[in-house]
């Protein structure tokens, strides 16, 4: 039976690796391996500095103490599975929120996926889009849609081949609707947010200064360019993005070497 190999960044009890669990347990083995607290936007940080402790929680479910999500790849993958073995494919999500644009390089859930593509394991990070946070925690998160997409997604994969290079993984965004209004899928690239710069500065009770960082409001940016994932989700459809772990400028070499000359 093929195996599927979760985490997410949202935490070992978060609603939405529960969801991934149910929408995946049907077609493969599952194995979890995720942070045991919330590491949401902590980008693909590796820990280096200090040991971590992989908890058995039950059957092939563990959690990482103080661990991210590129722990949990990096370690599982290197230490849970037999030698020689991987697992067919890794799945990062269901995160709580958009990763769109520059969400990906301080998401997460991204980076389980990056860890995953440079191990070179097959990946998928998902997230779910929030219309209102606020009002999808009182009225309970729907991730009918989420479910049924990842699960198509990761048939096709286990019954055909990924469909991406080396080190590409891919980034997919469910609009904040019901699965009976979505338009379909589009795939599409990476677009542009503009994130606010909202930092509050306060004191503790021993007159020392901390800082919260908001990152609000954040605007998605109107584009010209309608296959941008942002485009495509405000449009109700799926957004599947393509990601690469080259961060080169090639556009840039001849220029920079002309400029270097000078």
């Amino acid at each position: 039976m093929k195996q599927i190999l979760i985490t997410n960044d949202d935490g070992f009890d978060a609603i939405g690796l529960k969801a991934l669990v149910e929408a995946l347990s049907p077609i493969a083995k599952i194995v979890v391996v995720a942070p045991a607290k919330n590491k949401s936007a902590c980008g693909h940080s590796l820990t280096l500095d200090k040991p971590l402790r992989m908890v058995h929680v039950d059957d092939d479910f563990y959690k990482i103490d103080d661990g991210t999500p590129t722990d949990c790849i990096f370690i599982s993958l290197n230490n849970l599975f037999k030698e020689g073995y991987k697992p067919d494919l890794v799945i990062s999500g269901i995160n709580i929120g958009a990763n769109m644009g520059e969400d990906v390089t301080y998401s997460g859930t991204a980076a389980g996926a990056m860890e995953a593509v440079l191990q070179g394991v097959p990946a998928i990070a998902i997230s779910q889009v929030c219309k209102d946070r606020c009002q999808d925690i009182k009225n309970g998160w729907d991730f009918a849609l989420a479910k049924d997409t990842i699960s198509k997604l990761a048939k096709k994969i286990l019954d055909n081949q990924f469909p991406l290079g080396e080190r590409r993984f891919l980034n997919v965004n469910i609009p904040p609707i019901k699965k009976e209004d979505c338009k379909g899928i589009k795939i599409t690239k990476a677009g542009y947010r503009e994130y606010g710069n909202d930092t509050h500065r306060h004191h503790n009770p021993r007159g020392e200064e901390y800082y919260w960082i908001g990152l609000h409001p954040l605007i998605w940016q109107e584009s010209e360019n309608k296959d941008c994932d942002f485009e495509a989700v405000k449009a109700n459809y799926i957004s599947i993005t393509p990601i690469m772990l080259d961060l080169t400028s090639y556009d840039d070499i001849n220029k920079l070497n002309t400029w270097i000359k000078e």
